[in-house]
């Protein structure tokens, strides 16, 4: 009885211990399984689980979905793509059920170590938006924007920088981090900087820089931003690197051109830095360290496998068995200093130009180059006095400047630096230094001086003429060595004025260069469709090439003619002409038209031959009432110009009446109109004033014949004749008139042929509408007599 009461317990226990193994194997059975996580088959290819994947992580992903439980099934999914797209791992798991013999894979939370399995924070750098959690790699070279404008722009002048843009949660920026950090650890050994913008915490620098997709590469130099628009390959990155300096930034010198290299140092006033190396291809070490010492330093490479240079590395000694570095100044026959190193490495470079950066006695041409040459005194130690020659001879072997260069050379001391300056270029200069009376302008100067604030104030002593003899020399020596024991001897004070740029470059040069890079960077953004930044230009070039066809191209399709103005009536009355302004398919700008008469040279063109679709109006007219009918005629036509397939055009009865007559009989109904209107046809019809639309090609007219409405504001006389008139035609009118002196009767004639068109501009409306009568002619008569006066 007590022996099956103790074994209670026990069995108890094996059964609470049995259970809980129970429940998590069964636990541990299909919610670890990475194929049914992902919802794939055992035989699943690549491409499948990787489809899967991608869609079930933006399903899952914490930002997109908010249930409790997506940052679990998030980290249970990337695991289990962890697994199942390496071949080994997953060729592991399809053998033992677990991801290696010591971790069977498990489902516990992100970051800690459950069943076995430890699943890294750093696997695919998903940071989880927290800073803390942030790749570490990256972390060193994170920029901010004030960083960016106030230290990386300024310090792109001396190096290239190369910048990558990514972001949280960024599925292709986890593809290119290998290659990222191989180039990341070669490119900074070389002297190339390194930032990354985080888009999540430096939007605002993100866009500064253009980038608007993650993941970017972009490379900034001289403060201009270029982007990467290839695979992401170490090779590529690196030619995109050498693509970003200069073009001419070392020059490639051989035994034809050594001597004019070297040679140059004087004009360019710089020392000169030869490199020999067996590689056919500057390297891109050398390359930076010339982008860096440009303005100190002229660059030369020498390939010592071709055999144009043999002379040239017999001459200096070279050998062969390692990289060696020359670096010339005054004496181009004699190296003034040499390194030669297997393993060349920037430390060794940079230290090796930061020594020989300045000529022996070099010549103030900028007031950059005269602040690092004589710089602000800052304590009683650092004392640094500055040897002056003041001269206007600029020939390069001159005695007086051999003499000086030689004394430089065996006096060179670190407190001391010599110089020399051209006064007719550093005139304000020369002028704060050397006083006329002390001696003659044209005479070399020596000037010892110490600079004491940035504001330009300095002490100096003016030793003597300078004509390079051995006086000079033991003069300017004795006074040298009286500074070193008692600088109270600079016994002058100036404010010395800010040196000219003797190597400014014109402003149009500025501007050329400018344009090119504003123009290759347009063409860059074109090319590559970079479309957000270039929508601002985009608008403006469809908003001027909208300008240009309204204002340009139409007017190029309209006839050319309506740009010549009309010449005054009064000239038109002298010389027997009759033309006014032009005919176009807009409204002219004045009051005339363009009228042609119809002769026998014009008649084919005007009438015979005209094209279909365009009518000749013709007003008939007299000599004597030519220009008055002329006048109202291009006013009451004035409004119908804008069409391009009407002509006006007038012919004279004087000359050719019978084409008139002629005309009508061959139009039996208007002629018909004409007699029965003409008292029997006992009196020779009148037509002036009649006026003509004549289409050529289907050989119709349409007659308006004059009617007078006694509409005359500025006569009250005619209103009168109205009244007695009542609207008749007024070829007959002046039969009814009383008797008057002879000058009213001119005037009331004068009256009857300007009312003789007025209406016309009705009739030209209903002949634009198409509702007028057509009169058609089995042919149109010739032009060619002219009816005997």
């Amino acid at each position: 009885m007590t022996g099956s009461k103790m074994s209670l317990p026990l069995t108890v226990v094996v059964l609470v211990v049995l259970s809980v193994l129970l429940a998590g194997s069964s636990h541990a059975g299909p919610e670890m399984d990475p194929y049914k996580i992902l919802g794939v088959t055992r035989t699943a290819s690549q491409a499948e689980i990787k489809k899967v994947y991608k869609r079930l992580a933006k399903e899952w992903h914490p930002d997109k979905n908010k249930n409790p439980g997506a940052e679990d099934m998030f980290i249970r999914i990337t695991k289990s793509y962890e697994i199942l797209s390496n071949e080994d791992k997953r060729a592991t798991y399809d053998r033992y059920g677990q991801m290696d013999d010591s971790q069977p894979y498990g489902g516990g939370r992100y970051g800690h170590r459950q069943d076995g399995f430890y699943f890294e924070e750093s696997f695919f750098n998903f940071p989880f938006n927290s800073k803390t959690h942030r790749d570490f790699g990256d972390s060193r070279y994170a920029l901010h924007f004030n960083q960016y404008v106030n230290e990386l722009v300024p310090d792109s002048y001396r190096r290239p920088y190369l910048i990558k843009i990514t972001s949280d949660w960024c599925f292709s920026c986890i593809h290119i981090e290998p290659v990222w950090k191989e180039v990341v650890q070669e490119m900074e050994s070389l002297g190339v900087g390194i930032g990354v913008v985080d888009v999540g915490y430096e939007r605002r620098l993100a866009n500064h820089l253009g980038a608007h997709r993650t993941p970017s590469i972009l490379g900034v130099i001289n403060g201009k931003v270029t982007f990467f628009h290839f695979a992401v390959a170490k090779e590529h990155l690196r030619q995109f690197v050498e693509d970003l300096l200069p073009q001419r930034l070392v020059e490639r010198v051989t035994d034809k051109n050594e001597q004019q290299f070297l040679n140059s140092w004087h004009e360019l006033n710089k020392p000169h830095v030869l490199l020999f190396d067996q590689v056919p291809s500057v390297p891109l070490l050398y390359k930076l360290a010339a982008f860096a010492y440009k303005d100190y330093l002229q660059f030369g490479y020498v390939d010592q496998g071709l055999s144009e240079t043999a002379d040239l590395q017999k001459r200096f000694n070279i050998n062969t068995y390692a990289p060696t570095m020359l670096v010339f100044k005054e004496n181009v026959g004699k190296p003034a200093d040499i390194i030669q190193a297997k393993g060349m490495k920037k430390q060794i470079i940079d230290e090796f130009m930061s020594n020989n950066k300045f000529l022996l006695v070099p010549r103030l041409v900028n007031q950059k180059l005269f602040d690092e040459l004589c710089p602000v005194k800052q304590f009683h130690r650092r004392r640094k006095y500055c040897v002056l020659l003041i001269t206007d001879d600029e020939e390069t072997l001159s005695t007086g400047n051999q003499a000086f260069l030689s004394f430089a050379s065996s006096n060179a001391k670190e407190v001391v630096r010599f110089a020399y300056v051209y006064q007719r270029l550093q005139q304000p200069l020369c002028d704060a230094l050397v006083d006329d009376k002390d001696s003659s302008p044209s005479t070399p100067q020596v000037v010892i001086l110490e600079r004491r604030n940035a504001a330009g104030k300095a002490l100096y002593k003016l030793v003597s003429s300078w004509n390079g003899s051995e006086e000079d020399e033991r003069r300017l020596r004795a006074e040298l060595e009286r500074l070193q024991k008692d600088p109270s001897i600079l016994e002058r004070d100036a404010v010395l004025p800010e040196l000219n740029n003797e190597f400014a470059s014109i402003f149009v040069i500025r501007w050329v260069y400018a344009s090119y890079d504003y123009l290759s960077e347009v063409i860059d953004d074109i090319l590559h469709n970079n479309w957000r930044e270039m929508m601002p230009l985009l608008s403006l070039i469809f908003s001027a090439l909208f300008i240009l066809f309204g204002t340009v191209v139409v007017q190029a399709f309209s006839d050319s003619s309506d740009e010549k103005l009309m010449k005054p009536k009064s000239k038109e009355a002298e010389n027997g002409s009759s033309e006014t302004i032009s005919t176009s398919s807009r409204p002219p700008k004045k009051n005339f038209v363009e009228v042609t008469e119809l002769t026998d040279i014009t008649y084919m063109s005007n009438l015979v031959k005209l094209r279909p679709g365009h009518m000749n109006i013709v007003l008939v007219l007299t000599d004597a009432s030519k220009n008055i009918l002329l006048s109202k005629f291009a006013k009451e036509v004035y409004s119908f110009t804008g069409s391009l397939t009407l002509h006006f055009s007038f012919l004279n009865l004087d000359k050719h009446s019978e084409w008139m007559t002629t005309l009508l009989e061959y139009a039996q109904d208007a002629m018909q109109i004409d007699a029965d209107e003409d008292d029997g046809g006992n009196r020779r019809v009148d037509y002036t004033g009649y006026v003509l639309a004549l289409n050529g090609h289907k050989k119709y007219l349409c007659l308006f014949k004059p009617v007078y409405t006694g509409e005359d504001h500025d006569s009250k006389s005619s209103e009168d004749e109205a009244g007695a008139s009542g609207g008749k035609p007024r070829s007959g009118s002046r039969d009814n008139l009383p008797a008057r002196k002879s000058n009213r009767s001119r005037s009331t004639a004068t009256l009857q042929i300007h009312h003789k068109l007025d209406r016309l501009g009705l009739w030209m409306e209903r002949l634009m509408e198409g509702t007028l009568p057509r009169y058609y002619v089995p042919a149109w008569p010739g032009l060619d007599k002219i009816t005997p006066k």
